[in-house]
């Protein structure tokens, strides 16, 4: 009887899922298909699904009548110094999980303590600290906040602990420099955790929003998802272009997890092993 059972209710699940993917997907399909609509066909009084007449004058216009061209670039800019962050990232959990001094348990666990501290609880002083620096409505501004964060800390610590204590002392012994044993030997090795790490890098700052926001009053510093929000005011009726918007936004996204899912998780589960 539980062999006759199992099978059908293993069907039912997997009938149920592939349902509940499907309705979750359609308006995502739909978002991307009506950004190749003229405007007409998005509200027509009777929609369809596929675009009768698909053009890409919505994306030209972006960057044409909108300033696109400046928030894409503005967010690669702050993609590529949070890039660089990792390395500070990785060099501090290397420094927790390698290094003896005085009070590194205490001060580790006080960098996890800003873990369970909502970010808006502390932008109001970080934004009064960068006044006084006159770093207000400044790239520098925007982009030196992100660089270093606990959990990007905590997972780099996790993963370097197990890295045998042996191998970097062998590497001492032969005369190699912490700098050098550091580069040529632990990043290396570090690689996984590298790249979970810079995915989820790559998507804070692409879809970085409300401290830009803050931060900058000047149009010529707001980032894509900013660009996006202006976009639904000053185009609030003109549905095609905001659904050429959302979808730029969104499908890099969607790509970048559909090709690297497999080492989120694999970097996830290697810093859970410890």
């Amino acid at each position: 009887m539980d062999i006759q059972v199992k099978p059908m209710y293993k069907t039912v699940i997997i009938a149920l899922l592939l349902i509940g993917s499907i309705a979750m997907c359609i308006p995502f399909v739909w978002m991307i298909l009506a950004s190749f609509k003229p405007e007409s066909e998005v509200v027509a009084l009777t929609p369809k699904f596929w675009p009768q007449q698909a053009t890409i004058e919505n994306y030209v216009r972006l960057f044409t009548e909108m300033r696109f061209a400046t928030y894409l670039w503005n967010t690669l800019v702050i993609v590529f110094f949070s890039f660089i962050g990792l390395f500070l990232n990785a060099a501090a959990g290397y420094a927790f999980a390698k290094f003896e001094f005085p009070g590194r348990n205490v001060l580790y666990y006080l960098v996890l303590g800003t873990m369970m501290i909502p970010s808006q609880v502390t932008m109001i002083p970080v934004y009064l600290l960068l006044n006084q620096m006159n770093l207000t409505n400044t790239m520098a501004g925007i982009v030196l906040p992100g660089m270093v964060n606990a959990f990007g800390i905590f997972l780099f610590r996790q993963f370097m602990t197990t890295i045998p204590a042996d191998l970097i002392e062998a590497a001492r012994l032969d005369g190699a420099s912490e700098l050098r044993t550091f580069f040529q030997l632990v990043i290396p090795i570090a690689k996984p955790i590298f790249a979970v790490q810079g995915i989820l890098t790559f998507i804070g700052g692409w879809n970085s929003f409300l401290w830009p926001l803050i931060i900058a009053n000047d149009e010529n510093l707001y980032t894509l998802s900013v660009g996006l929000s202006l976009l639904k005011g000053q185009y609030g009726g003109d549905f095609a272009i905001q659904m050429a918007g959302a979808s730029f936004m969104v499908v890099p996204i969607v790509i970048l997890f559909i090709f690297m899912q497999r080492h989120i998780i694999e970097g996830y589960t290697i810093s859970g092993m410890k």
